[in-house]
């Protein structure tokens, strides 16, 4: 097999690319065209005309600006990424974007690009083949045997996500990810030299990774590292020595051929020190074409030859085939309102807790829901009961523990929603978003079902200080498109959240939830929580008629002007009183709806939220107002906050007059 003149190959298309958009990176793809040939050649298990199948490999470009090299592979391996797609790399309209994009093309795995963020996937991804491994195979019986392979450079090993994400993969054992580290010695700026001199093979010697080390061009040296990688108990990290732009006479070594063509007069060069055509663009020899054709029958056998396993598998244990086509659909059965918490009115409870019950009837109802949170689960109460832990070598439970990781964590739940067959959530303390907000928004992009349990929603923290004190983040993740964010105003509406959260399977949800207690809403006297799912609610209206005040409300707040606007009704005033737990369900209401919530003709609104103001003039209108906090907070009692901050109900009756008087 002449894997030479694949890799070769590969570097032609890469330049090719790169050259006719006249932007890009041609230095990664020829540097790692060596392990990308025997990888693809010899190694990986994957069906190009069966892009979905299960028990695949998976690969994952970290180091997303390479992109021509993903592509490249994509096309000569058989999947559906014709010739002229690389002909259009960076173009509008074209399936080849500057960095992989999940969705778009087909064989992409992850979107990447944001550096460090595909290894978490990664390690996500081999978590999850971990867990249903130990869910599904059995008596002899094996469903579950992929691999996830890697390629990532010391962009990502400088990230911090790298270290968080590969330091889980270690200590949870987890053998079947393997990484091949581009070690070529540059950046853009120039030699890594200039701000980095780790010793990668101690740092993950002390990760508990198996590391192996040697020449990133050695065909045969590459080979046999791929095979040991599969013999140890351990994830692998392949250290390879490499040059970039491998085969440029001029630019090979140096950081010019990492962001930039390499120049019509030196691809040229290139292509004769290559042994290529000079005179040929996008030239794939035909003894390259045969043996990626010889590999992709090999590899509709392999894949044939599974799913006729798996159809006897089936057969003789239904039970498991029930649960299997579950957990790949993540499908919600049809009585899942009988497995819901319920909550007496009588008993205040923070949303916190209220999360918690309804957390332990969706276990019981969907075995494929899993998660966990960054060493604070008995904070954010999401540890399911009996549920069993995920550690080293064992991953048959369902909580996860990341550990204080938060940026892994968000990238893991990535990978793990990527690879399907589990529902995942992470949690963490509200603030603490912003440490994992980077993986938030590569969900958003990719469109991923990921749950986000984020509680100690508000400066209601009180004595922790404004440094745990959530104000600016939730207009934050509003801001990031595709993102859902719910914030419920009571357990009732938990519940409510929570179901909103998974039938949502295009994009990532974010449920908001509180410390302090909250009264709970007797629906009895109020509408239905279900009614959160359209985003917006007339919770209650003081008489019948036009309003002449319309109070807006989320989360903790809602009690709060549902109280002031009862004291408002005495005076004889019409006010309404709207639930608002989520802008984002609201604006996927039809105008009708939206307009009987909020009539036009009551110019008077007042939104009341306790973190900042920022875009909701759109629902207060031109005189309404908009309450909330626009200021760090600080640390005493969170009842002295509140009467600090003006969020009782005397204030917000305060300005209700005040308004009025307009």
């Amino acid at each position: 097999m002449n894997l030479a003149l694949v890799a070769n190959t590969i570097r032609g298309l890469a330049m090719d690319g790169v050259q006719k958009a006249n932007s890009g990176h041609p230095g990664m793809p020829m540097g790692t065209a060596d392990f990308a040939a025997v990888l693809f050649m010899k190694h990986l298990k994957h069906c190009p005309t069966k892009p979905n199948w299960s028990d695949r490999d998976r690969f994952v470009l970290s180091a997303g600006h390479g992109s021509m090299l993903l592509y490249s592979l994509l096309h000569l391996s058989g999947y559906d990424v014709r010739l002229d797609e690389l002909q259009h790399f960076r173009q509008w309209d074209s399936r080849t974007p500057g960095h992989p994009e999940h969705g778009l093309t087909p064989g992409v795995e992850t979107s990447t690009g944001p550096l460090g963020q595909g290894c978490g996937n990664a390690v996500g991804m081999a978590l999850a083949e971990a867990m249903l491994a130990a869910r599904f195979n059995g008596a002899g019986e094996t469903v579950v045997d992929h691999r996830v392979y890697g390629i990532c450079g010391d962009g990502d090993l400088m990230e911090g996500v790298s270290h968080e994400a590969f330091s889980l993969a270690g200590h949870l054992g987890l053998n079947k990810l393997t990484f091949f580290y581009d070690s070529n010695r540059i950046t853009i700026e120039g030699s890594t030299d200039l701000a980095y001199s780790d010793d990668v093979r101690k740092r993950f010697e002390g990760y508990h990774w198996n590391v192996l080390e040697i020449d990133g061009h050695d065909l045969a040296a590459i080979d046999q590292a791929l095979t040991d990688a599969k013999k140890s108990d351990k994830p692998t990290l392949i250290i390879g020595h490499t040059i970039i732009g491998k085969g440029s006479p001029k630019l090979a070594g140096s950081h010019e051929s990492h962001g930039a063509p390499l120049g019509v007069d030196e691809v040229k060069a290139t292509k004769r020190a290559l042994g290529l055509p000079e005179d040929k663009d996008f030239y794939v020899p035909d003894e390259v074409h045969g043996l990626f054709s010889s590999r992709l029958r090999e590899l509709e056998s392999v894949a044939n030859k599974w799913e006729s396993g798996f159809r006897k598998y089936c057969a003789a244990h239904p039970d498991k085939g029930v649960e299997w086509k579950q957990c790949q659909s993540l499908a919600l059965p049809k009585d899942l309102e009988s497995v819901l918490a319920k909550f007496d009115p009588a008993k205040p409870e923070a949303t916190r807790n209220a999360s918690n019950k309804v957390i332990q009837g969706l276990a019981k109802a969907l075995p494929y829901l899993v998660g966990g949170a960054a060493d604070l689960a008995p904070s954010t109460r999401t540890l399911i009961d009996g549920g069993g832990d995920v550690g080293p070598k064992a991953y048959a439970g369902r909580n996860l523990h990341f550990g204080v990781r938060e940026h892994g964590m968000g990238a893991l739940l990535n990978g793990m929603a990527l690879h399907g067959g589990l529902r995942v959530y992470g949690a963490t303390f509200f603030v603490f978003a912003d440490y994992f907000k980077p993986a938030i928004r590569m969900a958003a992009i990719m469109k991923l079902p990921v749950i986000y349990v984020l509680t100690h929603d508000s400066f209601y923290v009180g004595e922790d200080g404004p440094t745990h004190e959530p104000i600016e983040h939730i207009t934050s993740l509003r801001l990031i498109p595709g993102m859902t964010v719910i914030r419920p105003a009571d357990p009732t509406e938990t519940t409510a959240a929570w179901v909103a959260a998974l039938k949502n399977t295009t994009g990532p949800t974010a449920i908001l939830l509180t410390r302090q207690n909250l009264p709970v809403l007797d629906r009895t006297q109020y509408p239905p929580a279900s009614d959160l799912e359209k985003g917006a609610y007339t919770l209650w209206q003081s008489a019948e008629g036009k309003p002449q005040l319309i109070l807006i409300g989320t989360g903790s707040e809602v009690s709060l002007v549902l109280e002031a606007a009862k004291v408002l009704a005495q005076e004889g005033i019409i006010v309404r009183v709207v639930s608002m737990p989520s802008w984002e369900l609201f604006e996927k209401q039809k105008p009708r709806y939206k307009k009987e919530v909020l009539p036009p003709a009551c110019k008077l609104r007042l939104t009341v939220e306790a973190g900042t103001t920022l875009g909701w003039e759109k629902y207060a209108g031109s005189k309404g107002r908009v309450f909330g906090l626009n200021h760090f907070g600080a640390s005493a009692p969170y009842k002295v906050l509140a009467k600090e901050y003006g969020f009782v109900p005397e204030n917000i009756v305060t300005i209700a007059h005040e308004m009025l008087k307009l």
